[in-house]
């Protein structure tokens, strides 16, 4: 049995909260068995063996869990062409000049977090410039929502699409005026490009996911909510990474979703929703209803404010929808789906009202998004069994682009975290990185103050706005909820699990953009040390 004291911290969201003063926690096996001055902890151990941590009067928060995210994706972003700062297409042009210059002929060349609505103009690349920068490699680039794309004729050519190649019924090919292909492409029709580029060896996976989980600790982050099978390739993939990284000393807990074309392989190998053990969980099977707002792939019930000629993309049909639903249902798993749409919204509300989930299921169904509602859908979201993974992050990133784009008469709902809080509504913070910074205050500071960073005026929505508890609460309790473990943790209390994030600064008493500048001190996960800042 291994014992330990955790001593001289000042704890937020326990029976000692308000970071009145120092006081410690006794863990043993990963759970808090004891709260209390240290002095009373040291004496119920008296004639016991144990080791002892020292917080030295930082300030302890419950473990903070990011409930959206891709951790391979954020790997690889670690390593790849990232246009997150590029402020022009002539800037992110030039990053992908230097970038062809020290690679091979003939490699690919892929980069990702380009974002025309940042650029003055706001215009990005189209085919012709990028082949201008280069011809000599196949150029792929992913848009800061993962929705939208640019690839160069040398990516076309392998990915075998030209002029004639139809549109897939869940995706398109842009192309300008006289039909010729523009360098675009929308959604599924990334699948040939994908399929195109060489396989990653396993060890390049698995030093994905080890690079993300590390990162994922230096931030503060106990634990993350990820679909990765799209990258790994299989369950048994992914199960074997995780296996190996806890082997070799990683302490970092996650909750795996599963892509719905991957339940046949988790029905196989009989896989059931919760715990596989304290550092790994089986979520819910995840699938997209549309695609994103900067793209206008996300699907309204009435046309673009700033483009009336479309409405946005289903990625499924209804009955597609329900399809999986049924599927996901049989096979003991929620659903989780990406819909940030109105139109995408009502689809998803219509599944889940006509298949409701088993009063018995563990875990509740999660809604991923959910920027653009109303009050309608709201109501029915609230009298469903489900989670909102709602990212405030996106409030920094979206406006003020987001406000012409679908225009006044649906600005009421949109990224509306206070009316879905207020309907009784289980939300849950996440960062959807790599598309948003990982940083969990960067989360924290955007649902306080519904605005960009550098900006100084009342915030995008301000009554949307949450206080700094409901803010940090959806990184604890709202992501507990979300994983059916809202009685294990996301706080700080007897029987729940060790996970703490330890900061040098109180955040309650922190200016708002002081949040941005937090520092970690040290990361608990399960009980064990797994970060020292």
């Amino acid at each position: 049995m291994s014992l330990t004291l955790f001593q001289n911290g000042k704890l937020a969201f326990s029976s000692l909260t308000g970071f009145s003063k120092e006081a410690g926690v006794i863990v043993e096996n990963g759970k808090i068995i004891a709260i209390g001055q240290t002095d009373e902890l040291k004496l119920q151990l008296s004639g016991r063996s144990y080791r002892t941590v020292d917080w030295e009067g930082a300030y302890v928060l419950p473990g903070l869990v990011d409930s959206h995210m891709h951790l391979s994706m954020h790997g690889m972003k670690l390593g790849m062409l990232d246009f997150t700062e590029a402020k022009s297409k002539a800037e992110m042009l030039e990053m992908l000049r230097k970038r062809a210059e020290i690679t091979p002929p003939g490699e690919w060349i892929l980069g990702l977090n380009w974002n025309e609505n940042a650029f003055h103009p706001a215009v990005a690349p189209d085919i012709h410039e990028l082949d201008a920068v280069t011809d000599r490699h196949p150029v792929f680039l992913t848009r800061t929502c993962f929705h939208a794309f640019l690839g160069n004729s040398e990516a076309f050519r392998r990915a075998g699409v030209d002029e004639h190649t139809p549109d897939p019924v869940s995706g398109a090919y842009g192309r300008d005026g006289q039909g010729q292909l523009n360098g675009w492409i929308y959604e599924e029709a990334s699948q040939p490009f994908n399929e195109a580029q060489p396989e990653p060896e396993y060890a390049i996976k698995k030093a994905c996911i080890k690079r993300a989980c590390e990162d994922a600790l230096r931030l503060g982050l106990t634990a993350s909510h990820t679909e990765d099978l799209r990258f790994l390739g299989s369950i048994e993939t992914m199960l074997r990474i995780y296996s190996e990284l806890r082997e070799e000393g990683l302490a970092f807990r996650t909750h795996q979703l599963i892509y719905y074309p991957f339940l046949e392989e988790a029905q196989k190998l009989e896989l059931q929703t919760g715990e596989i053990d304290e550092w790994l969980a089986i979520g819910a099977v995840k699938l997209f209803a549309d695609g994103a707002i900067g793209g206008r792939t996300a699907l309204l019930r009435k046309p673009y404010h700033d483009a009336p000629g479309t409405k946005g993309m289903a990625i499924l049909t209804q009955e597609q929808l329900e399809d999986i639903t049924l599927r996901a249902r049989s096979a003991g798993f929620p659903i989780a789906v990406h819909a940030i749409g109105d139109g995408a919204a009502d689809m998803v509300l219509t599944s889940l009202e006509k298949h409701r989930l088993d009063s018995a299921a563990c875990l509740p169904d999660r809604f991923i998004h959910a920027q653009v509602l109303n009050e309608e859908l709201v109501a029915r979201m609230a009298r469903l069994r489900l989670a909102a993974d709602i990212q405030p992050r996106f409030v920094a990133s979206d406006f003020p682009w987001v406000l012409e784009r679908v225009g006044p008469d649906r600005t009421g709902y949109l990224y509306a975290w206070r009316k879905l809080l207020d309907a009784g509504i289980t939300c849950a913070g996440g960062s959807d990185a790599p598309i948003e910074p990982l940083d969990p205050f960067f989360g924290i500071h955007a649902a306080v103050t519904r605005r960009k960073p550098e900006e100084t005026h009342d915030g995008y929505l301000p009554a949307e706005k949450l206080d700094i508890s409901e803010a940090i609460n959806l990184f604890t309790t709202g992501s507990a909820a979300a994983a059916g473990e809202a009685d294990q943790r996301g706080k700080i209390a007897e029987g729940y699990a060790a996970d703490f994030t330890v900061l040098k600064q109180n955040v309650f008493e922190a200016s708002p953009d002081e949040l941005l500048r937090q520092k970690v001190l040290m990361t608990v996960v399960n009980g064990t040390v797994a970060y020292r800042g």
